[in-house]
């Protein structure tokens, strides 16, 4: 009697046991990744791209489609492609002047510049330079002075493309893009060709009133000997060579220099915060408006790194500083 009690008690516990098992909700299924672009694109379409390897700052994570367009029609495509999903997108250039966080960008990415080519296009009409929005400034200002024409030259040391240059009206060694634009050719953001005359445009300090991505422009320049132009592009590559970190992975200026007598870097390295470091990012012992990513670097160091130099230069100085890099993602 004994065993046959023992053997309805063991059944019963596994008859329990297999009931709780069978109440134990199941996980329920993952939806399954959005498809794949349909739109054929004669340039790339990549999708959860790493975006560090395609910043100059090498830092950020990956973007949901990343499109290397090989002409203005790839361009189009990709603003659809973020309308028809509704997902934002944003344009990149060479990289620079752009902070990336590490969760990357939820939504497109066109890549105006190399590697995606098709955008690059450069001739001389007079003296008149028809340059794609793609082509990198320092070939610009390096083509031009090969062929007698003032005006760019100082642009060598501009680390990104045309388009993005015109667009934020970036400059160096007391040059901008804001006097020698004649018209631009701008894709707007429902993928409508435009043309703006210099009129149209109104430049300010590291920035204007275009509102699209621009495609092409026409440059105002004058002659000049290409042996001259030269020297003075050596000259220029020499003192940025010996002082700035240009070869380091950094994002160029991370500040805008404010209104006065003194630039960013001049008030943080007064500061005494050059070799400052939060993480893998170093504030620049050569110049103090560069902060490199010494190779480990993450966003997240990056913009701790930013607040904190920030707020160390307004309480010494009262001067708050204003960043000149872009910051995306999430």
């Amino acid at each position: 009697m004994a065993r046959k009690s023992e053997g309805r008690k063991g059944s019963g516990r596994k008859g329990v046991a297999k009931a709780a098992a069978k109440a134990v909700p199941k996980p329920a299924p993952k939806a399954p990744p959005p498809p794949p672009p349909k739109v054929k694109f004669r340039g790339k379409v990549l999708e959860q791209e790493p975006l560090a390897r395609y910043t100059t700052w090498r830092l950020g994570g990956p973007a949901r489609y990343l499109v290397l367009p090989a002409d203005t029609e790839d361009v189009v495509k990709a603003l659809e492609l973020a309308q028809e999903r509704g997902l934002p997108w944003v344009v990149l250039g060479l990289g620079s002047n752009v902070l990336v966080k590490d969760g990357g960008f939820p939504g497109v990415v066109i890549r105006i510049g190399p590697p995606g080519k098709g955008l690059d296009r450069f001739e001389m009409k007079g003296a008149t330079a028809i340059v794609g929005g793609g082509m990198p400034t320092p070939l610009l200002a390096r083509r031009t002075a090969d062929a007698g024409f003032a005006g760019v030259e100082r642009f060598i040391g501009i680390p990104g493309t045309v388009g993005g240059g015109i667009y934020m009206n970036a400059g160096c060694h007391g040059a901008e893009f804001a006097e020698v634009v004649t018209e631009v050719t701008v894709l707007d953001p429902k993928g409508k060709v435009k043309q703006l005359s210099r009129k149209q445009i109104s430049f300010k300090y590291r920035a204007s009133n275009i509102d699209g991505i621009v495609i092409e422009a026409k440059l105002g320049l004058g002659e000049e000997s290409p042996a001259k132009l030269k020297e003075l592009q050596g000259k220029l590559l020499r003192w940025r060579k010996a002082g700035t970190p240009f070869d380091q992975p950094c994002c160029g200026s991370t500040f805008t220099n404010p209104g006065g007598p003194k630039s960013a870097g001049m008030l943080i390295d007064e500061c005494g915060l050059k070799g400052l470091t939060v993480g893998g990012i170093e504030v620049s012992s050569l110049h103090a408006n560069y902060f490199v990513n010494k190779g480990n670097g993450t966003a997240s160091d990056a913009l701790k790194l930013i607040e904190q130099v920030r707020k160390t230069v307004a309480k010494k100085t009262g001067v708050e500083l204003e960043l000149e890099c872009k910051v995306i993602g999430v």
